[in-house]
């Protein structure tokens, strides 16, 4: 799912391209898609797109009398920039919003029709989207460390949660941890006061890191491969590959449809964290350190 950093390249890339720009038309070609019907989302074409703003992971287009259109691309949906005139017509082709210089086409390579597009009016409707997680690169130290400790969960569990901080997901909390040498599964309750600052400072600079390249880059071109694995990152998406820092083997747990990447030297004491499913199935024999799983490997 595109965080932060994916959203805000997004943004940098769609303003010279829509600001200020008449949306000349707009064609729906799945009925998923859209999840409101008042405002109508067709009176929108002719209308000129004033302004572009985040709420979290969601990208908003702000037109005239206070209506907003809100995009979530949830976990497969993307924004690709087409040649004027293109209309959707792929498999994974959801809309299209035609302009003058081009035409924007929103696509999700999921069988699982979850990007949706809301149409509302006012700042109250607006509102309802924020999930009243603080903004993590805006945020002082006082105020990061109330939103971690509001509530008991894990380092993982609480980065990602929207309800505590804005626009983190899978991919940077796992990076986050691991430039604060943290375990995932450690409760924010045990934290002391000097890890909650190491927290806080690697939040600040792995979510300023990337958006700023990501950023630069979608200066120069539309960010058309948004992935949540991307080259450069030390530990998310690179299971089995040596960690950067040590170059001990990166592990996972996986649950769900996400996994949870980490440094069993550098962040869990060399530790394997239980996978629910492998440990149930492997019971005793499931290696409980690194060093263990290291050994049955060259054994």
């Amino acid at each position: 799912m595109p965080e932060l950093p994916d959203i805000a390249s997004y943004l940098v890339a769609l303003r010279p391209r829509v600001v200020h720009q008449r949306l000349e038309r707009i064609h729906v070609r799945s009925p998923f898609l859209v999840r409101t019907v008042e405002p109508d989302l067709f009176s929108l074409a002719g209308q000129t797109v004033l302004d572009l703003s985040r709420i979290g992971k969601r990208i908003v287009w702000h037109f005239g009398d206070e209506r907003f259109v809100v995009f979530h691309l949830m976990i497969a949906g993307r924004f690709h920039w087409k040649a004027p005139g293109t209309k959707p017509r792929g498999k994974n082709d959801l809309a299209s919003f035609e302009f003058a210089s081009g035409a924007l086409m929103l696509t999700e390579a999921s069988q699982k029709k979850r990007a949706s597009l809301h149409v509302v009016r006012g700042a109250a409707a607006l509102a309802a989207f924020d999930r009243g997680g603080i903004e993590p690169v805006e945020c002082s130290l006082a105020e990061f460390t109330s939103a971690l400790m509001r509530e008991n969960h894990t380092l993982k569990r609480a980065l990602a949660d929207p309800r505590l901080f804005s626009g983190i997901g899978n991919a940077y909390s796992d990076e986050i941890l691991f430039d604060a040498k943290l375990s995932p599964v450690m409760l924010t309750s045990r934290l002391n006061d000097k890890q909650v600052t190491e927290l806080y400072a690697a939040t600040q600079a792995v979510l300023h890191e990337w958006t700023d390249r990501l950023s630069a880059d979608a200066a120069e071109r539309f960010p058309e491969k948004v992935t949540a694995f991307r080259s450069g990152m030390a530990v998310h998406g690179r299971f089995g590959k040596p960690c950067p820092r040590c170059g001990t083997a990166v592990q996972r747990i996986v649950y769900a449809e996400n996994e949870c990447n980490y440094c069993p030297r550098c962040q869990t004491g060399g530790k394997l964290l239980a996978d629910r499913s492998l440990s149930r199935l492997l019971k005793d024999d499931w290696p409980r350190t690194i060093d263990e799983w290291e050994e049955r490997r060259t054994s």
